[in-house]
């Protein structure tokens, strides 16, 4: 039995999407500055596909039939992620309208701070003795 029709609709959508979407089109391709620091870029993917098609009846031998593919990709820049002399941060693009993902983006930062703070005190009291 040869192919029915649909299936090659489906073929040529689904190659065309995975030629659009892999893994580099998430995070992107690196970028190096001048100073060493790299810097990533990552997206948000979302697709979609649909197909469908339809036999109609004939008198004569040969097949008749009605059908169309389609997909929608789309591709949202979210972040950046910078390496710099061995730090790591995530700049997001727009802030989270959720308190709690606020709360957590803004972890590592707090963190650095109180760690600076630290640091100080202990030089402090290294230099006063």
């Amino acid at each position: 039995m040869s192919e029915h029709p649909i299936q090659g609709l489906m073929d040529t959508a689904l190659a065309r999407i995975k030629d659009m979407v892999d893994s580099n089109t998430i995070i992107g391709e690196p970028i190096t500055m001048g100073d060493g620091t790299l810097i990533l870029p990552v997206s948000k993917v979302s697709f979609g596909f649909a197909s469908g098609g339809s036999d109609f009846p004939s008198k004569t031998p040969k097949e008749l039939f009605g059908g169309g593919s389609g997909a929608g990709v789309s591709i949202t820049p979210q972040a950046f992620l910078v390496v710099k002399n061995g730090d790591v941060k995530l700049l997001q693009l727009a802030d989270p309208a959720n308190p709690a993902d606020r709360i957590i983006n803004a972890m590592p930062e707090v963190l650095d701070k109180l760690q600076s703070m630290f640091n100080k005190k202990e030089e402090k009291g290294a230099s006063a003795e």
